[in-house]
């Protein structure tokens, strides 16, 4: 929004406004306002360690509070900023926030869900996240045409009221039987015991009850799970959670996320044009999401992989040729091209919601085991914010260097990725958590590291 730019980031506003000499593709290109996006991430990176300990210690339920709390104070203290000092220590806040809600809520889901609905329920996590990011666009379209600060200020604070429903609503919530068990205080036992039987509506849960039960002694004999995930037999385990987020984020999707205005102002759109045109993109995003959630646990997590990679890459290298025969430093692109690239920008979203969207959510949250769970989600977390933060500080500087190539760099990482989960990613589809080590053992790559026989043999160190 141009008055929010005007009153904190007056050099990028007069720039934009005046300065005809300045590539298309660097108008936006400021170290100070990438700090302020990628501060967000930066802030979640610190809070996801905090959030696990608390996560372990106390419940799911705990973390989800302190990150609702810290989502409402950053939301009031931005809306409310006088200076780019109070923006940036909103922004800092709503990181928090974000560090513990992504740290448990995943975990919660995918604890709470029976195995061959586990999917579908966690689901909901990035459909909503969706559903998030499409209101937030409609809010900036609507707010923008609002006079004065009044806009930006209404943009900002309104995310209170998400937070808000998150904070009231965790009194509502039981704790998962898993954590029950976990902390076993005041005979949990016999609560996740009717908690299992509620959630399930059946009175035959003592199989799983029982499975829980022997997680959680393994997980009580290992006093540090960060360094018990060093053993060999999780290496499997460890390998994705840092290459997924990581993969994730390279795909290129916050680039959409967090600059689709600047992006289609780039190609020649105007700002309500822009604008609007980001509330399409998180349409087919959430659209593509749902589509995911209704067939991820009847064709599997890694045929969605695939499809949503190739339907990536295809349209990438196809918005990178465009861009880079019709998008100058200085041109008005013509209509046709920049809604061609509109289409094909929505082609490529709707990859994402398919497959690398909720499936990176959902598959790093229900391959640990018990014992190392909330240090492996931990570890999922960090390297999630660590790769957004990267994407997020260097975006606009790359789109002002590489220009065009900027596509084919993201297309090239999805050809990456989509390899590596054609040859390493088994299928987890309706396999219970406390049975998902198998998976490792039957794969043909990870029965070499972690050993057909594991079973047996705890003490597999690295």
């Amino acid at each position: 929004m141009e008055p929010f730019l005007k009153k904190f980031f007056p050099e990028i506003y007069n720039r934009m406004k005046n300065d005809n000499k300045i590539s298309n593709y660097c108008k936006f290109d400021s170290q100070l306002l990438t700090l302020f996006t990628s501060s967000l991430y930066l802030a979640g990176l610190v809070a996801s360690f905090f959030a696990s300990s608390v996560t372990r210690a106390f419940g799911r339920k705990p973390s989800i509070l302190i990150g609702g709390a810290f989502f409402i104070t950053g939301a009031a203290l931005g809306g409310a900023a006088l200076n780019l000092y109070m923006l940036i220590i909103g922004r800092l806040l709503l990181g928090i926030g974000l560090g513990f809600t992504n740290q448990s809520v995943p975990l919660y889901l995918s604890e709470m869900a029976p195995s061959k609905y586990r999917g579908g329920v966690n689901f909901g996590f990035q459909v909503f996240l969706v559903v998030g990011i499409l209101m937030a666009n409609l809010i900036n379209f609507g707010t923008e045409k609002l006079k004065g600060n009044l806009g930006w200020r209404i943009s900002l604070s309104i995310a209170a009221v998400p937070a808000s429903i998150i904070t009231l609503g965790v009194f509502f919530l039981s704790e998962t039987p898993n954590s029950l068990i976990q902390r076993n205080v005041n005979d949990d036992h016999h609560k996740a015991k009717l908690l299992l039987q509620r959630v399930r509506g059946v009175t035959e849960v003592e199989e799983e009850l029982d499975d829980l039960i022997k997680a959680n002694d393994i997980s009580k004999a290992m006093k540090d799970p960060f360094r018990q995930l060093l053993k060999r037999k999780y290496r499997p385990q460890l390998v994705m959670a840092i290459t997924i987020p990581f993969f994730q984020q390279v795909t290129g999707i916050n680039v959409i996320g967090f600059y689709a205005p600047v992006l289609f102002r780039t190609i020649g759109l105007g700002e309500s044009a822009s604008l609007l045109s980001a509330v399409l993109t998180a349409v087919v995003g959430g659209s593509s999401t749902i589509i995911s959630m209704l067939v991820v646990d009847k064709f599997g997590r890694r045929s969605l992989f695939m499809v949503g990679g190739v339907q990536m890459i295809i349209s990438q290298a196809i918005i990178g040729a465009i861009i880079a025969d019709q998008v100058g430093d200085h041109n008005v692109v013509p209509d046709r091209y920049a809604y061609t690239i509109l289409v094909l920008i929505c082609v490529y979203v709707a990859g994402f919601g398919l497959s690398w969207g909720p499936l990176a959510w959902l598959v790093p949250s229900e391959i640990f085991p018990l014992e190392i769970r909330s240090a492996g989600q931990s570890i999922n977390v960090a390297v999630s914010f660590i790769s957004t933060f990267i994407i997020a500080q260097t975006f606009i500087s790359m789109l002002c260097h590489f220009k065009a190539g900027l596509f084919f760099f993201f297309g090239g990482w999805v050809t990456i990725m989509t390899l590596f989960v054609y040859l390493l990613l088994p299928e987890t589809k309706n396999l219970p958590i406390e049975k998902m080590d198998q998976i490792w053992r039957d794969h043909w790559f990870w029965k070499r590291i972690v050993g057909v026989g594991e079973e047996k043999n705890n003490t597999y160190d690295a």
